[in-house]
Parts: structure tokens; sequence; C-alpha cells
């Protein structure tokens, strides 16, 4: 089958036997930890562009979960790849030297919100920068404390899954868990918490951390940091409203407090803007990234002001973080977000996806939401839009249906479209994945 633009190819339908031989084997050998959205059994990617094993052609609308930034094996990446991976594979930078992850950290530093002096610690996911930041906090501040959010998702490792609070089989079976942990609620609007309306709440979301948690029975004397995403991830595409942040960093900054902002799946111009807390005009203390950092190699990195980033040699180190392979196609990504002006783009189809989704809106009723920002969009599905009762049925046939009809998205939250598509993405391409989309849209809100 062939839609609008040709792009995708359905040879034979999803999953093919080749497909469900992986799988079978897969699920004999691999750990049964893992959780996968539908059987897709990848040959071969590039640009937009995903091949399955059966020989079928999808639109990627979920870069990978947000690794591959600047699409499936970019030349620009793949060169930069091959010079480094000639001239040293690795030289483990936290016992040696060696320039590309200076030249790579000058560059973080400067895309990075704030004109503060910064210093970067490396490692290779989302989940070691968070631990990384989760102990520099401690460090540096000598407390012991964290708030983060209700929603949040910042990792399955010990400590970051004790960050962690969007899905209860995340943290089942592992308590205890990193102690001194307490959560506040996110500014979810579309489901505020206190039943309130923005703005006429005048950040009251805000208020209750002061009031209710640290008035009440956290002491801020002993919080060393606050974890948040700028925009929720797996809690369900949340963006906060305009202002909020300035808001907390008011209420908390007077406390000592840290603000370590999460941008691993917000940032390296998801949204339009290099990292998602731009829109919100702060300057976190931290900032963390990974995922499309270096546009499918592992990297991650903690950006830090360099009066908090204090701690002393040994106090922390990755043996592979800070690959030099991974640093250069990091250097490469950067690159190519600059020169083909992605920030531009993302915000550009970014607008026309989600113009196209509030249209959608006043046509489906099971289309509760739309939000997000530039190449970062939640669509959220309702049984009902007056009760907001979780459309979770409706997600999961939109999704089936995609995929066995060539576009690859996932879910997030509750009951959540997840769009993230890579940040090459042009118009024409966009049309035909969301025609793909609001096919599936319109067939489940007819059942």
């Amino acid at each position: 089958m062939t839609l609008r633009g040709g792009h995708i190819e359905i040879k034979v339908e999803p999953p093919g036997p080749k497909a469900r031989e992986v799988v079978g084997r897969t699920e004999d050998l691999l750990s049964p930890s893992i959780a996968r959205f539908y059987p897709l059994a990848v040959e071969s990617a590039h640009g937009c562009l995903v091949k399955d094993v059966d020989g079928n052609i999808f639109i990627d609308f979920n870069s990978g979960l947000g690794v591959l930034s600047v699409g499936s094996t970019p030349r620009p990446v793949l060169k930069a790849i091959k010079d480094q991976a000639e001239r040293f594979l690795h030289y483990s930078y936290t016992d040696f030297y060696y320039r590309n992850i200076v030249e790579l950290a000058d560059k973080l530093c400067e895309i990075t919100p704030g004109k503060s002096e910064k210093r970067v610690y490396y490692g290779n996911s989302g989940a070691e920068a968070v631990e990384a930041a989760m102990k520099l906090a401690r460090y540096h501040s000598k407390r012991q404390r964290f708030l983060a959010f209700s929603g949040s998702f910042h990792g399955r490792t010990m400590g970051a899954v004790s960050l962690t609070a969007s899905k209860p089989h995340q943290m089942r079976g592992f308590m205890p868990l990193v102690p001194g942990v307490t959560h506040v609620p996110y500014p979810y609007c579309y489901r505020c918490p206190f039943r309130l309306e923005f703005p006429e709440c005048d950040y009251y979301c805000v208020d209750f951390i002061e009031e209710q948690v640290l008035e009440k029975y956290v002491p801020s004397d002993e919080v060393s940091a606050i974890f948040f995403e700028p925009i929720q991830g797996e809690g369900g595409y949340v963006p906060a409203p305009e202002g909020y942040f300035k808001r907390l960093e008011k209420a908390l900054k007077p406390r000592g407090i840290l603000m370590v902002d999460d941008e691993v799946q917000s940032g390296m111009g998801r949204t339009g803007k290099w990292f998602a807390i731009e829109h919100y005009g702060i300057e976190p203390d931290m900032v963390l990234m990974a995922k499309g950092i270096a546009a499918g190699m592992p990297l991650s990195a903690l950006v830090a002001k360099k009066e908090v980033m204090t701690w002393g040699p040994g106090s922390h180190a990755s043996t592979f973080g800070g690959n030099p392979v991974s640093a250069a196609a990091s250097l490469a990504t950067i690159r190519m977000i600059e020169e083909q002006k992605l920030l531009a783009n993302a915000s550009k189809v970014g607008r026309h996806i989600s113009k196209r989704f509030e249209e959608m809106q006043e046509k489906y009723g099971i289309i509760g939401d739309v939000r997000g920002k530039g190449l970062m969009i939640g669509v959220e599905l309702v049984n009902d839009r007056k009760t907001k009762e979780f459309g979770t049925k409706h997600v999961e046939k939109v999704i089936d249906y995609s995929w066995k009809h060539g576009v690859l998205i996932i879910s997030c939250g509750r009951s959540t479209l997840r769009i993230f598509p890579p940040l090459v993405i042009d118009l024409d391409l966009a049309d035909e994945a969301v025609d793909v989309v609001e096919t599936a849209i319109a067939k489940s809100a007819k059942s």
C-alpha cells in the first residue's frame, strides 16, 4: 500500500515472518524486563524512514525514542564517526586527555542557557546523567534530600528511579529506593491535581510546595535540589504553563535549593530551541542531556554552573563516558542542527503538525488535548471530553493501526500519543504520516 507522498510501503502485513522470527529469538534470549510497543524488527533506517526485516518501509514518528535527533545514518555524523574511529576508539577520559571532548564541552557550555561559567561531566545515558547530578547536588550542598515531580521520568537505575514517578511498575519490587525523595504535584493543567484552572489558579501548585511541603514536613535546609522536566516525557508530554518555572525558582532559590533541569528527552533542539527550559526564561544550576545529543551514539552530559561543580578528583567517573567516537558524533550532530537550521525546522513543522491535530480535535471527540512545543507534541485521547476518562483503548488502536499502515508512533502517560519525529522531517513527510494517524483516530472514534 502506498499513500500520499509515496514514502510508506507495506509489502507484508507487519509483523511479517522474518520479524516474527526475530521477536521469538529475542524473547528466548533477552531480558524480559524490557517492554516494547509492537513487534517492529528493524533492518535499516535512513533519514526519517525505517525498513523492517520483511521489506516494509515506515515513517519514523518517534526518532528511535528521541535519540535520532537528526535522522538515521546522517552522512556528516557517519563521516565524523569513521574519521574518529580510524584515529582511536577509546582512551578513558577519566584517566587521560584528548581534544574532542574539550571541544564538545566548550560547545555544550555555549548552547546551554545562561551566561554563567560552566563545567561538563560525561556519561553514557540519561540515567547516568541523573545519577551524577544527584551525587553532585548532595556533594555541593551538603544536604541529603531531593524534590521531584509526580509524573516524572528520570530513568530506571536505583537513584534515577527514586526520582521517577510515572508508572507503578517502574519501581514495583525494588524497594527500598534511595531515601530522601519527596514528590510534589506537576502543573499538568489539563488534569490539574487541584481541580483548578490556569491562569486563575495563580500557580497554586507552587504555593502548595511551599506551604504544604516545605513548611510542614520537609525541612528546606535539608533539600539539595529539585529535579524537573520542562516538558514531562513519559508522564504524557506535558509542558509546564508559561511563567511556572520563574515562579518555582523564586520560591526555591532563596532556600538554597538547586534547580536541576532534565532535558534528556526535550533537549538538543527537540522543542525548537536547544533546550526546552529556554521557553521559560530561567538558568538552571544543572542541565542534563542524552538521547539526541549524538544521533544514536551512547553519550550523556551533565552541564553545571562552575560554582556548583565543586567535587574533587575521584568523586565520580565513568570509564566509557566521553568516548571519543561519541563525542565526534555529537559535534557533528550539533553542526548539522546549526547548518541545516533544524531549530527553525522543528518550530515550523511542529506548528504544522500541532495545527493538524487541533483541527482533528474539532472533528473527533476522542481527542481531549493537543499540547507541546516544536516537535515534542502530545495528543491525549479520552473516552469522554467532559469526564476526561483516559482513552487507553483508543491509544492502543491508533498505535496498532498506524504502525501496520506505515507510521511508527508510540504513547506516553496514561493515554497520550507521543509525536516526536526527527528534526530533519519536512512538511510533506509529516503530512503523509499524520494522514495515517488521522485515519486511525477516525476509525477508533467510530468504534
